[in-house]
């Protein structure tokens, strides 16, 4: 028992419980930690104990004297993408990403669990109602990592992560039409229904196929419209 009171699994369950309800997304920002001390009604020490255990797991990751953000750490190989950026453009990362990302999905069918399917279905629902692309991005990203995350392959997910760090640091948004957010007949919107439903049913044939048609879809109209 901590001296004001709360115990170190009171404080993790406390601390679980505001990421559940608070209106973050994958790389936000957790407040400080002297506001997050005051929010919880616990001490620093109990705080920073609970941190440190979602950061085992993946849920959380810290940069000193930066902060303490959502999601799992950005690949230490990749800390300077600048090499790799400047001699790649978005045809490249299109085209390894269909390389890649189909085999990520029949894997996902193989392996992943109830929980892997319910947070897929999570962040579709969230970009369904995102008001502004950055929110479309944010819960779009989360779901492709969630997809790559359910293979239960750690260097498959670490080459996705890979993967991903160089697609994000490609300038996408002057390829992109000049709307504030995405249409409400957005084509991912089925086609990543087409992709979880194929994973949920262990269709591994059926999500690599889903998988592939997305990302066809994705680089001819990106790609159509920088041309």
């Amino acid at each position: 028992m901590t001296t004001n009171g709360v115990d170190p699994q009171g404080t993790l369950t406390q601390l679980r419980a505001f990421l559940a309800q608070a209106p973050l997304t994958v790389d936000s920002r957790l407040p400080p930690e002297r506001e997050l001390c005051r929010q919880l009604g616990v001490s620093r020490g109990e705080l920073r104990k609970a941190l440190a255990t979602l950061e085992a797991e993946g849920q959380l990751w810290r940069h000193v004297g930066k902060g303490t953000f959502i999601g799992s750490r950005p690949t230490e190989s990749l800390a300077d993408l600048s090499v790799t950026t400047s001699r790649t453009n978005p045809a490249e990362v299109m085209q390894t990403r269909l390389l890649i990302e189909p085999e990520i999905a029949r894997m996902a069918a193989l392996n992943a669990t109830a929980a892997d399917i319910a947070e897929m279905r999570t962040c579709m629902a969230r970009s369904r109602t995102a008001t502004t692309w950055r929110q479309y991005e944010s819960w779009d990203n989360r779901l492709h990592r969630s997809i790559a995350e359910a293979t239960r392959n750690t260097l498959l997910l670490t080459i996705f992560d890979t993967l991903n760090a160089v697609r994000r640091a490609v300038a996408w948004g002057r390829l992109r039409a000049n709307r504030t957010q995405p249409d409400p007949q957005h084509h991912s919107f089925a086609e990543h229904e087409a992709i979880v439903a194929a994973i949920a049913d262990r269709d591994m044939e059926q999500a690599a196929q889903a998988m592939r048609r997305h990302l066809q879809t994705v680089e001819r109209k990106l790609l159509n419209q920088h041309q």
